[in-house]
């Protein structure tokens, strides 16, 4: 065999590698994207997604959109419970960086029609992984409908289908005003659903879900993390 041949090969089987887990990721997930609220039958929570804070500490416009998602499945009885889930942690300057606190106040302040005490609040939701596997072996979440942008629903629907979740999920708008940052946040999603992918084959799980204070029941119960 020829160098050009040999290399040709080694590209061939690094780009199966490659494409071969994206697909099953993207495949897994779409099958369980819902496009209305009548499609989902009712569920144990809603799940919606952290994605930034503005400078004060308000929510981003991506993340606006996916709590008033949420909202939106709430009031159409999908489920008892909203869990807001992300990342929350000191920042240097001694000021809170809180994605699950800026979420619920932008529910209550702007009458969303979430009542209080339908809300909980994971405030380890670092990654998609943890999300979902917080919402399953921490909150006893079996069944549930998540709510992120449309570009990244298909990985977030595997993640917690791996997490064991019977998980369907609603797409938000994606849309930005800057193209280029639109762009990347879809190219991310390809080494993103690869990685997805190995993790599950390697069956590596977050650490630090051993927190005592577990905040929701399929009863409906709330509480915060």
């Amino acid at each position: 065999m020829t160098p050009l041949k040999a290399a040709a090969v080694v590209a061939g089987v690094l780009a199966v590698a490659f494409v071969v887990p994206v697909a099953v990721v993207q495949g897994t997930g779409h099958v369980r994207v819902r496009h209305d609220p009548g499609e989902i039958e009712k569920t144990d929570a809603v799940i919606v997604l952290g994605a930034g804070l503005r400078a004060d500490g308000t929510p981003s416009t991506y993340l606006r959109r996916r709590v008033e998602g949420g909202a939106e499945l709430y009031r159409a009885g999908i489920a008892p419970t909203v869990i807001l889930s992300g990342d929350a942690h000191d920042n240097a300057d001694g000021t809170r960086y809180d994605e699950p606190g800026s979420m619920r106040a932008w529910l209550l302040d702007n009458d969303l029609g979430v009542p209080d005490d339908a809300i909980v609040l994971d405030r380890e939701g670092f990654n998609t992984t943890a999300t979902c596997r917080r919402a399953h072996d921490l909150f006893d979440v079996r069944t549930a409908v998540v709510v992120t942008q449309d570009y990244h629903l298909r990985r977030t629907l595997y993640s917690c289908v791996e997490a064991g979740l019977d998980a369907v999920g609603v797409g938000v708008s994606a849309e930005s005003v800057r193209p280029a940052q639109w762009a990347w946040w879809h190219v991310r999603e390809l080494p993103a659903s690869w990685k997805a992918a190995v993790r599950s084959l390697a069956r590596r799980r977050p650490a630090d879900l051993s927190d005592p204070h577990r905040c929701v029941r399929r009863s409906g119960h709330s509480g915060d993390l």
